[in-house]
């Protein structure tokens, strides 16, 4: 399988040389540029997986350079990489497109992992489109209103129930991995959301106990599994 490939734009040639090695050494195919004019000309004449844009750049900054790229390409992802850190940059940036914000200094893990959960939801979105609805033993659910019915009377989810149920469909009659659902959904798989996680899965199981033939069960160790 190719490298993921990822447009870097940034000013500071040491950082964006170390960040594009350490890059590379984790397996994603790397273009550095020093401008955010150059990145743009770049980014017409390549494909690329994910762009990381510094917002303080010559000739073209970076909030600029993002609203430029989405012109063209408006579902790529974009880390904005900056030594700002004030409350209205940061809506600025997220206006311009960002997927996420990392302010400087920041450790080269760090900036990994949310890659890593950025490419995570993309893969996603592109291998599980999603379904408008699903047959849950007598139950019907509506993903787009997020809508569970069980003989003609609805019960409306909230959007993390409803993604969760939705995650466990798609994995239905298989097991899905708890960290993958934590990651998925909440992003981030630390102890206060995995406490999150089985509320929610409480509350599903509670919505679901009508039908005998669904259950949701635990996996010792590695997550859970919608039986119907």
């Amino acid at each position: 399988m190719s490298n993921k490939r990822i447009l870097l734009a940034e000013d500071d040639n040491n950082l964006g040389t170390l960040l594009k090695s350490y890059l590379a050494a984790k397996n994603y195919e790397t273009t550095l540029f020093i401008n955010g004019s150059l990145a743009l000309e770049g980014f017409a004449k390549k494909s690329f997986d994910l762009c990381i844009l510094d917002i303080m750049m010559p000739e073209m900054d970076g909030l600029t350079l993002a609203k430029e790229i989405r012109l063209t390409n408006p579902d790529i992802p974009i880390i904005f990489l900056t030594a700002k850190n004030q409350k209205d940059d940061v809506i600025e940036g997220f206006i311009s497109g960002a997927d996420d914000y990392v302010t400087k200094p920041f450790s080269m893990e760090e900036l990994l992992y949310r890659i890593e959960a950025i490419m995570r939801r993309t893969k996603n979105m592109v291998m599980n489109k999603k379904e408008e609805s699903y047959a849950i033993g007598t139950y019907s659910f509506d993903t787009l209103n997020q809508m569970l019915v069980y003989n003609h009377q609805p019960t409306k989810l909230t959007t993390k129930e409803a993604e969760l149920l939705e995650l466990l469909c798609r994995h239905k009659n298989e097991i899905l991995e708890r960290n993958f659902a934590l990651k998925t959904i909440w992003i981030d798989d630390n102890y206060f959301n995995a406490r999150s996680m089985d509320v929610y899965i409480t509350r599903l199981r509670k919505y679901l106990s009508n039908d005998p033939a669904v259950k949701i069960l635990n996996v010792h160790g590695k997550g859970y599994k919608l039986i119907c």
